[in-house]
């Protein structure tokens, strides 16, 4: 077994393990750093000595670590007397573990969401410990330095041991209200997979995939709450156009321009099954995305989606959860439905007030208003506008590729 096998087992049972670890020790930060020693230490050994159950082996020699470091640790010798169960009887670890792991996956998302932390530092730490990402593909992701990475997860850990926060469920009624902060959370690393703020790739689909696959994790683990499954079936949605999005040198395919025979159809039945789910009760800020999501995936083309149920769904949104983002792509579809003309006045009232200032996508839409309303030179200006402001260099392309076009 090489690095490889390794990476694939760490990326499955990580959060089972950590939550494990977590809730024998009731230290967030120690159980985090004996199961990252476990994994170096099979690095080394698994090639040489395959184990017959990789995941226990990596259990039993993380609680190993977490036992060596309690022990140097003579304040919590009763912590100790709880571990040194013997990890070899099977029964042990049975009744260490009696059916918890799904409320041991959930409290770790919790924990790493949690409201003393910094949104950067929820970002790393649910990466970390419940995705089981590596500091260095975090980095990667993110496009920042693996040492800045690597401070916000300490930051974190300590913040959280500072602050004692316990390694628990919060009640029913605090759940529902932190469960916003945990979407949150996915909401951001999947965007940033889907379309990367910076760096010379338009998306990064590792990225998404992994926020997919948390939201599957929470929807298993909250079945009965909406919005859970409105984020998942946005995701879903979204990820289905993902294999027509690129050409195969990485550059962008605009949504009038793609194959949608590409489109993953597959992603786009468990989005439209999720987003059931989250109909049962009347549809949240993320069911309705999942709605509009929903009505691109279902059009043949452009031409024939139904712009003007976009353009209501909107404006739900933005009765909802009003943000400048929203009445952006408002503006978009209502192009789209009734004309460019009405749209450019939803644009100039969002920089008359001043809102998503510094951000290219303002000059982006403005520009392709401006064009289709025949005002060629005030788009090229806004098209260059929007490039020099965009940091992610797919994007940038696209635009200045447009702006040139427009003479």
């Amino acid at each position: 077994m090489g690095a490889a096998d390794v990476e694939a087992v760490w990326r499955i049972e990580s959060a089972r393990i950590v939550a494990a670890l977590t809730r024998f020790t009731g230290d967030f930060g120690l159980a985090e750093d004996a199961a990252q020693e476990a994994v170096a230490e099979a690095l080394v050994s698994w090639p040489l000595d395959p184990p017959a159950n990789p995941a226990g082996w990596l259990m039993a020699t993380a609680r190993r670590r977490a036992i060596d470091t309690i022990r140097r640790r003579t304040a919590l010798q009763d912590r100790y007397a709880l571990l040194a169960a013997d990890p070899a009887d099977p029964a042990a670890d049975e009744e260490a573990d009696p059916d918890r792991i799904d409320d041991d996956i959930l409290a770790l998302m919790f924990v790493s969401c949690h409201p003393v932390l910094s949104p950067e530092a929820r970002v790393a730490l649910t990466l970390r410990v419940v995705a089981g990402l590596s500091s260095e593909e975090i980095a990667r992701a993110f496009l920042v330095p693996v040492p800045t990475v690597q401070a916000r997860i300490t930051r974190g850990k300590k913040t959280i041991a500072a602050a004692g926060v316990p390694f628990e469920l919060p009640p029913a009624d605090e759940r529902r209200e932190r469960l916003g902060g945990v979407l949150s959370v996915l909401y951001v690393i999947f965007t940033e997979g889907s379309t990367a703020t910076s760096g010379d790739r338009l998306m990064r689909p590792d990225l998404a995939y992994e926020a997919i696959r948390l939201a599957r994790t929470l929807a298993a683990l909250q079945p009965d709450e909406p919005e859970v499954h409105g984020l998942l079936a946005l995701c879903e949605l979204t990820a289905a156009r993902f294999p027509a999005r690129t050409g195969p040198d990485g550059s962008p395919i605009l949504l009038e321009d793609q194959d949608r025979r590409r489109w993953d159809f597959s992603a786009i039945r468990r989005g439209l099954a999720a987003l059931t789910k989250a109909s049962a009760r009347g549809l949240g800020p993320y069911g309705l995305q999942a709605a509009i999501a929903a009505t691109h995936a279902s059009a043949l083309s452009v031409e024939e989606t139904d712009w003007d149920r976009i353009v209501v769904l909107y404006e739900a949104l933005g009765r909802i959860a009003p943000s400048p983002v929203v009445e952006l792509n408002r503006a978009v579809a209502v192009a789209m439905a009734s004309g460019p003309a009405q749209a450019l006045a939803i644009v100039d009232e969002l920089i008359a007030s001043d809102r998503l200032s510094g951000s290219h996508l303002v000059p982006t839409v403005r520009g392709e208003l401006l064009a289709r309303l025949g005002r060629r030179s005030e788009a090229r200006a806004e098209l260059e506008l929007a490039a020099r402001l965009c940091a992610n260099q797919r994007e940038r392309s696209v635009l200045l590729r447009k702006a040139a076009a427009l003479g």
